[in-house]
């Protein structure tokens, strides 16, 4: 097995050691279920309760996609908006950091208030946790753009509006990318929890209710769709991120 063989693999050769490692804890101190079941025991729930489990993943899947993408949208237009004029940087920047530290938690009994229960609070929460890495990003790849760089192409005849679009917006791709990865784990998180506290369906709905009930293998097996879901859209957007910004990545693909 080469080195990129060996590369491709390795998460999965870790995930299989680590729940060897976690049935075996299980099996041998003889862990109660219903504090912390096996990796057999999850996956038996898995498959015993699988059209439940599939209509609530399928559920929270929509839900926290619809809050994504409103996400990409406010989020690169706030970055850009932000990138682009050092004004709007000093002056808006400062207020959405002070934002993203609010717990997006503490907004959920008040979106109920506002929207009631449903898809409502769990959609704006997925939005309000994950537009911010895709703002921030967008912001920094064009406010960074080299003075330099940008001197040159004003010689050259172009304009500010030139600039951002045809230099500043391509650079940012790489910083684009990589803010969509860890946002779309953000906002199955803000899907999940809403769901716990203002819906009658979904994953976060099925882990209160399989909690209640002293399914934890059912409960475990929410978790593990929603990782799965999450591991999914990575993957999804690294595969996009390789084929449409190969020139940031060439420096790693010839190592």
């Amino acid at each position: 097995m080469n080195k990129k063989q060996l590369e491709t693999w390795s998460p999965w050769i870790l995930l299989v050691a680590v729940l060897l490692v976690w049935q075996l804890i299980c099996s041998v101190f003889q862990v109660s279920e219903f504090i912390f079941p096996s990796p057999w025991r999850i996956w038996t729930q898995f498959w015993e309760f699988k059209g439940i489990i599939g209509a609530h993943a399928w559920r929270t899947y929509w839900v926290t996609m619809t809050g994504f993408g409103i996400a990409i949208v406010v989020g690169v237009l706030l970055g850009f908006v932000i990138g682009s004029s050092r004004l709007a940087y000093a002056a808006v920047y400062p207020l959405m950091t002070a934002f993203n530290a609010l717990p997006k938690a503490a907004f959920v009994p008040i979106l109920v208030v506002w929207f009631g229960i449903g898809v409502g609070p769990a959609i704006l929460t997925a939005f309000l946790i994950s537009f911010f890495p895709i703002m921030v990003n967008i912001a920094t790849g064009l406010a960074t753009l080299e003075p330099e760089l940008e001197d040159v192409l004003r010689v050259l005849g172009a304009k500010r509006w030139d600039v951002l679009i045809k230099v500043g917006l391509p650079r940012s791709m790489p910083y684009f990318y990589g803010s969509l990865k860890v946002a779309i784990t953000l906002a199955f998180v803000g899907t999940t929890v809403s769901e716990m506290t203002a819906a009658n369906e979904g994953i976060g709905y099925l882990l209160i209710s399989a909690g209640s009930a002293m399914q934890m293998g059912l409960a475990f097996a929410g978790l593990v769709v929603v990782g799965a879901m999450a591991m999914v859209m990575y993957e999804l957007f690294s595969e996009i991120e390789k084929r449409t910004t190969g020139w940031a990545h060439r420096s790693s693909q010839n190592t």
